[in-house]
């Protein structure tokens, strides 16, 4: 009987060949089991689920295109795909920073005043639904994040903030674990060169993530503590009660809204722009999601006549049992949750 591991390489060597030779479904056998691991990886280094999805297309296109004259004594499949994509990622990064981005000012009257922070201004959520089948090959040993951690909104967005080819490099080494000389073969550049955007990127890293340092960890995905915690907010949220929502955040609290350049700092911040969003009589009903690993809403405005539009969509980040911080995405993305644009009266 032919052993399971020699089984797979001669299917793998089989279906090489045929996709050597121009056949399609071959090479869609072949590429296929890797594309969802790619998106992640596409996001990671993009933070737009838009934009990780042309990387993919434009990598799996490239892979077919030069597939025969790909062989596998100089790197595996994966390592190669995981190549092409990280080139696309590194040249949308680079075409991004050459547009012109778009004019915003932090307003300068009206309680409460926003405190301008420096935040990836063009990060989207990434739907949790994305991520099956994405971690079925295990990151390397000199991995250094869990895939939890490496998923989440405060890592992303922290990541576009670093320079290209530091992201590439961290995400390569540290959230997948990939060896210093394959990724020295993937960029095309010294090991050393390697070694040394790593260390810059893990230090500005550092450096950003010290705020948070004093916070507990966020309770398990799917626990009954995370369970107990997103009850309370929706609650509170729906019936507009603002002390209950307050009573729930820690005290460095922050909430960002990109694409916007700023946000709400701090429990009394956040209480007078909740106070104000809430005005009027306002009242919202939320739909859970999740969104990076995190619980998720999509809010919906009631109104007069009894639909109720969307009006956007809150992912928490929670630290213990309070959360610790709230961003706010543009209504636009609630299709990739399987949200409509709006609910019918009830």
């Amino acid at each position: 009987m032919v052993r399971e591991g020699k089984g797979r390489e001669m299917v793998t060597a089989e279906l090489l060949s045929r996709a050597r030779a121009g056949d399609g479904e071959a090479f869609r056998e072949l590429a296929g089991p890797h594309r969802r691991e790619l998106q992640v990886h596409c996001y990671r280094m993009l933070g737009s689920v838009a934009d990780a999805e042309d990387a993919v297309q434009e990598t799996m296109l490239a892979a077919w295109q030069g597939i025969g004259g790909f062989t596998e004594e100089r790197a595996s499949l994966r390592t190669w795909l995981y190549k092409i994509a990280t080139s696309r990622c590194l040249n949308a990064r680079r075409a991004a920073s050459r547009r012109p981005a778009r004019e915003r000012d932090v307003p300068q009257s009206g309680p409460p005043v926003p405190t301008p922070r420096e935040e990836a201004a063009w990060l989207q959520p990434f739907p949790d639904a994305f991520l099956e089948g994405a971690a079925d090959v295990p990151p390397g040993p000199e991995a250094r994040y869990e895939q939890a951690e490496a998923i989440s909104l405060a890592f992303v967005a922290a990541l576009q903030l670093l320079p290209p080819r530091q992201v590439a490099v961290l995400i390569l080494r540290d959230v997948l674990g990939f060896r210093a000389s394959e990724v020295a073969g993937m960029l095309e550049v010294t090991v050393g060169s390697v070694n040394s955007a790593l260390k810059r990127a893990r230090a500005s890293l550092q450096r950003r993530q010290q705020p948070a340092a004093g916070h507990q960890r966020p309770p398990a995905a799917g626990s009954p503590a995370e369970d107990a915690i997103v009850a309370k907010f929706a609650r509170a949220w729906e019936s507009a009660d603002l002390d209950a929502l307050v009573a729930l955040l820690t005290g460095d609290v922050f909430i960002a809204m990109p694409p916007e350049p700023f946000g709400y700092q701090g429990r009394d911040a956040v209480a007078r722009y909740w106070a104000r969003q809430f005005g009027a009589g306002r009242r919202f009903d939320l739909v859970p999601a999740r969104a990076n690993g995190q619980p998720a809403f999509g809010a919906y405005l009631r109104g007069p006549a009894g639909i109720r539009h969307a009006a956007g969509f809150y992912v928490l980040t929670l630290a213990g049992d309070q959360i610790c911080a709230m961003t706010r995405f543009e209504a636009s993305v609630l299709p990739w949750f399987g949200l409509p644009r709006s609910l019918p009266s009830r």
